[in-house]
């Protein structure tokens, strides 16, 4: 028995639509890996300690700088400078993640494609 197709549908354009579909996904990908490369050329900065501690980092979670008021360096209290530049980067790491995360979810329209970002 033969399966009938529903009025309408054609199965002639197939061959079109997937290689429509391949360049919109081509292009997706070309807009994604050029996105990625302006943002890994940003750099993020963040504070702590009301500015006691400022840590830079780079789109690539990088830590390239970490500038330290003088005052803050207390050898008794060691842990808490420790404390300070520990939270100063992951904030600014959290910038840089949070900013590619939100272009690349423009770009994609939300959609989540493994291993393409």
């Amino acid at each position: 028995m033969k399966a009938r197709l529903p009025k309408g549908y054609s199965n002639s354009g197939g061959a079109n639509n997937i290689q429509q579909l391949a360049r919109q996904a081509q292009k997706l990908q070309d807009d994604m890996e050029a996105a990625s490369a302006e943002l890994e050329g940003k750099e993020y900065e963040a504070t702590a300690g009301g500015g006691a501690v400022k840590v830079t980092v780079t789109g690539k979670m990088e830590l390239t700088k970490i500038d330290i008021q003088p005052e803050v360096v207390d050898p008794e209290d060691v842990e808490m400078l420790a404390d300070l530049v520990m939270a100063a980067a992951n904030e600014a790491l959290r910038a840089a993640s949070k900013e590619k995360e939100e272009k690349m979810d423009t770009i994609s329209g939300g959609l989540n494609i493994p291993g393409m970002f």
